[in-house]
This record gives C-alpha cells, sequence and structure tokens, in this order.
C-alpha cells in the first residue's frame, strides 16, 4: 500500500490555520473590522436616511440616493469602499501579529531548528494568511447581503442584485487590497521580530504618514512622484477604480483617484510580490536567536 505524505507547505499551512482559529486576538481583529464595516457601510447611512439629517453623506446625496446605497445592488460598492482606511489598518495588525509573535513566543525559532525547511514553514503562514484575509472578505459579503436584504424588505423596496461580474471584480479587487497590507504587516512583524513594534510602525505609516506625504504632494511636485508608488495611494486608487470615484465622489476616507485602475492593480501586485520575496529573503539569510 502506497502511504501519501503531505506536502511540508500543507503541513504548516494547516498548522498555522490551527493556531489563528484558537488565537483570540485573531478574532478580535476580525470582530472590530466586521463592527466597523457594519457600522460605516450601513448604520450610519440609515440612520442619516430614517432621520432626514443628510450631513452625514457630506456630498449631496438625497434620501433616495442614500437608499439606494444600502440596497443589495450596491454590495460592490460597499463592499470595498472601507477597506482603503479600516480594513487595510486592520489587515495590517493582523499580519503584523501573525509573524511577530512567532519570534515573541519562540515558535518560529523551534520550526526553524527542528520542523521542516524555512521556505515551506513561511510559506504555510503566508498561505494560511491569505486564506483568513479570503475568509474575512467573504464573511463581510455575506453579513453586507443580510443586511442590505433586511433593508430592501424594511423600507418596502424592489430587489434587485448587482450583476455576477462587478461583484466578482469588487471581491477580487478587495481581496488584493486586504493582502497588500497584510503582507506589509507581514513582513514589518519579521524585520522587527515582534508584534507591538511592528503594529505600531505599521498604524503610524498608513494612518499617518502616508496622508501627510499627500498632503505635502499636492504643493512639491517630487514628493507627488513619490506618493503614488505608496501602498496607500495604489490601494485607494484601487478602490477608487472599483466604486468610480470619479462620477460618485462620496468623500470615504482612504478611496483615491491618483493612479488609474491598470496602474493601481499593477503596483498592489508587485507589492504583493515583493513582500513575499522580501520576507522569504529575510528568514532564510537571518539567524533564528
Amino acid at each position: 500500500m502506497t502511504t501519501l505524505v503531505e506536502n511540508p507547505v500543507a503541513r504548516s499551512t494547516r498548522a498555522e490555520m490551527l493556531r489563528m482559529r484558537k488565537w483570540p486576538a485573531v478574532w478580535v481583529t476580525v470582530a472590530v473590522w466586521v463592527a466597523l464595516a457594519l457600522v460605516f457601510g450601513y448604520l450610519f447611512p440609515y440612520l442619516s436616511y430614517r432621520t432626514g439629517d443628510l450631513s452625514f453623506a457630506g456630498d449631496g446625496d438625497t434620501r433616495d440616493q442614500l437608499l439606494a446605497e444600502m440596497l443589495p445592488a450596491a454590495l460592490p460598492t460597499v463592499l470595498v469602499q472601507g477597506l482603503p482606511m479600516f480594513g487595510g489598518a486592520l489587515a495590517l495588525v493582523l499580519g503584523a501579529i501573525v509573524a511577530g509573535n512567532g519570534y515573541g513566543w519562540g515558535t518560529w525559532k523551534t520550526v526553524f531548528t527542528q520542523g521542516p525547511s524555512r521556505t515551506a514553514t513561511v510559506g504555510g503562514s503566508l498561505t494560511a494568511l491569505t486564506v483568513t484575509v479570503v475568509g474575512i472578505l467573504a464573511l463581510t459579503l455575506v453579513l453586507f447581503t443580510g443586511v442590505s436584504l433586511l433593508v430592501t424588505a424594511t423600507e418596502s423596496q424592489a430587489l434587485a442584485w448587482p450583476s455576477a461580474g462587478a461583484l466578482a471584480e469588487s471581491f477580487a479587487g478587495g481581496f488584493l487590497v486586504l493582502e497588500m497590507w497584510a503582507l506589509i504587516g507581514y513582513a514589518l512583524g519579521t524585520v522587527a521580530r515582534g508584534p507591538a513594534l511592528a503594529v505600531g510602525l505599521g498604524l503610524v505609516w498608513a494612518l499617518v504618514v502616508e496622508n501627510l506625504l499627500r498632503g505635502v504632494g499636492a504643493l512639491l511636485g517630487p514628493v507627488e512622484a513619490v506618493t503614488e508608488v505608496l501602498p496607500g495611494t495604489a490601494g485607494g486608487s484601487l478602490v477608487g477604480a472599483l466604486v468610480d470615484v470619479a462620477t460618485n465622489p462620496n468623500e470615504t476616507p482612504g478611496v483615491l483617484d491618483v493612479l488609474s485602475g491598470g496602474q493601481a492593480l499593477a503596483t498592489v501586485l508587485a507589492y504583493c510580490v515583493g513582500l513575499v520575496v522580501l520576507v522569504l529573503v529575510v528568514v532564510r539569510r537571518r539567524d533564528v536567536t
């Protein structure tokens, strides 16, 4: 009888998925994202719609437009509009703690010296992180669908679904944005060998430094050229292309139209590939102690 030997990457992936499933910090991060997504995607717009106070919209939307943005047909837009700011920051935190805590707990030292190869171990960890990102986005879509159907029934609206192509495009683009930020956090956690510094530096960069650079870039040409290749600009522009920010200028934080859709997609993909290569090189070359 032939015995099937499981691939080392697959074993590492299963082990990492088990660790993440049983880790409260992961569930807290997911819960915070779900809460923020529901509050800003549906709760605040619905309260604005019901009370007639349209100041939340900020872009001149009427009550009918606010309602339309909460119905199932608007799912492709609502799914991704919060990713550049809140989703990206929390994905960065997730990536940083997944990589950084492995050093803080001594897990990586043990596995690197006694387990499979470093490439297989890190490959499994990155695969598990990617699966988690997909799961988070899928959970968000399911919750958003349920809430939008509830709004449709409550407000006695006709049920209209978005096209499958638009929803798939939105999901794929949203995944790439979250994956990029999760990989940034993972790379920071790997370089810093711990979660605290990685999370702190990552959040300061994502929420403060990039916004400051874009503000300075509006006045200085050389700085503006640099800001066009930053991860926040790439992710925000990709989401901006998906929600067509040029024709629907909702003041959603982080959603940009600096780059075209093609340029933003290429930049996000370059970051994803480059960050994986960086992590593998760093892990393979340095001492485990």
